[in-house]
């Protein structure tokens, strides 16, 4: 199953910005090294445009982006290309193009893992990750954080109960984070809040906050040990 990413396999420029402006704090990469070891084998789940795959490679060694979009894998394989530890292949979450027990760290942020209906790449998680391993999932928490209530007015159909119910079923913790939106450009901020929300909800936001650059944004990082 692929499940379609219209922010970033639309804007994959604007994405960029986007991601230049996620958490300038670093707290979830802290969060993540306080829970696993990121010097062997990393698997970047819905890698996108390699943004996050240079960090990874700095302490890994090997690290594996997996991406089904084929556009943003050239992108990403531009991106990694003086990285000689660092592949990026074709593949999704519910199929993972690599041996059995061979991922000490998997990573997917903001890609297919939205709880219910993401069985298949829960499965497929068994079968890559090695025991000992750790998984990471990190997505939205629409119960906190002012972007958490603009999520809310534009996706009104995500159940964060039913959401925390599916990974407390499956044997995953969480860690709540706080983290910060921050662009440099009102501009900027204006075109990643038109390509995260529906058009309607995006441009009353902008108009009910007129002077922002960026704002708080509450997230889960969802975790298991293997």
């Amino acid at each position: 199953m692929i499940r379609r990413s219209p922010n970033i396999w639309d804007n994959p420029a604007t994405y960029e910005i986007e991601n230049r402006g996620v958490d300038p704090d670093g707290l979830i990469a802290t969060a993540m090294a306080a829970r696993a070891d990121l010097t062997g084998t990393v698997v970047d789940i819905g890698c996108g445009t390699g943004f996050h795959l240079p960090g990874f490679a700095a302490t890994a060694a090997r690290v594996v982006g997996v991406e089904p979009h084929p556009p943003l894998v050239a992108i990403a394989r531009r991106r990694v290309r003086r990285y000689p530890n660092v592949e990026v292949v074709y593949g999704s979450a519910a199929d993972v193009p690599l041996p059995d027990a061979s991922a000490d760290v998997a990573h997917a942020r903001w890609a297919y893992f939205f709880g219910p209906g993401s069985e298949p790449g829960l499965a497929e998680l068994d079968r890559v990750m090695r025991p000992g391993g750790t998984a990471f999932v990190i997505d939205n928490d629409p119960t906190r954080s002012t972007f958490g209530g603009w999520f809310r007015r534009g996706f009104a159909e995500v159940d964060p109960v039913a959401v925390e119910r599916f990974w407390d079923s499956h044997g995953w913790e969480r860690e709540r984070l706080l983290i910060r939106w921050e662009f440099g450009y009102r501009q900027d901020f204006e075109a990643v809040v038109r390509i995260e929300l529906p058009t309607a909800v995006a441009e009353e936001v902008l108009v009910e906050y007129p002077d922002a650059t960026g704002t708080d944004y509450a997230i889960n990082l969802w975790w298991r040990r293997f």
